[in-house]
């Protein structure tokens, strides 16, 4: 028992970005894979892939097996291989893999190239960013809601003003809510907009009211994030 609690602890070594030399070149071989493969899948695309199909079909393969293989490490060298399993990552990983044994028609191999997102975990910047969430969460709860709110408020009042003038471009409250969220996001695709004078007048008013609910949770984070980072320098100079 001692010895497979020591070699699940190795392999967990190995596997988790360890700073040890030999953690360093498993961890980077894996990422160069992951982006090694999502260039395959992107080749794949290309009309005139069949020229390059037999040699990148067993680079494929090769991934698959490999990624496989690490999978069943990960889950067998966690300490908790449930909430490894359904956590994000191990999520990500399952789905990546799951397609390509199943012959699933639908191919999502390119969400592999989420597993680089544990590059950034090693970041102080990325801890600053997560503390920063965390301390106005409550905050970024209520502007999300209110969000939410708005744009169902925009998306009846212009199917009200519209809708006869443009029962195309306005036929419902739920295209009108489509609406309403190119305007507030201010992409403004510009496929559809109002007419009337008492649709433009409603417009203006939601635009106002749309960049007030989007600048103040910017400067939220950004505020919360600048004193994340002071702290998080005070810290680093302590530790100096």
């Amino acid at each position: 028992m001692n010895k497979l609690n020591f070699l699940r602890a190795k392999i967990n070594f190995y596997l988790n970005e360890s700073k040890d030399k030999r953690g360093r070149i498993i961890t980077n071989f894996i990422y160069a894979l992951i982006l090694l493969s999502v260039l395959d899948f992107s080749l794949q695309t290309i009309p005139n892939y069949n020229r390059f199909h037999p040699s990148l079909a067993k680079f494929e393969f090769v991934v698959l097996v490999f990624f496989t293989i690490e999978y069943i490490l990960r889950v067998f060298s966690s300490k908790n291989p449930l909430k490894f399993i359904v956590s994000f990552y191990g999520i990500i990983d399952l789905i990546t893999i799951l397609p390509s044994f199943f012959g699933l028609a639908y191919d999502i191999r390119s969400l592999r190239v989420l597993r680089l997102l544990r590059i950034f975990g090693n970041y102080s910047a990325s801890k600053n960013l997560k503390k920063s969430f965390n301390d106005v969460k409550s905050e970024l709860g209520f502007f999300s809601l209110a969000t939410l709110l708005l744009l169902y408020v925009a998306g009846t009042g212009i199917y009200h003003f519209e809708n006869e003038a443009q029962p195309e471009a306005f036929s419902s409250i739920f295209d009108s809510i489509w609406w309403a969220v190119a305007t507030l996001t201010t992409v403004g695709y510009g496929d559809i907009y109002p007419i009337t004078a008492g649709g433009k007048i409603f417009a203006t008013l939601i635009v106002f009211l749309g960049l007030g609910l989007v600048t103040v949770p910017t400067a939220l984070i950004a505020s919360s994030f600048t004193s994340a980072f002071k702290e998080g320098k005070k810290e680093d100079n302590k530790e100096a």
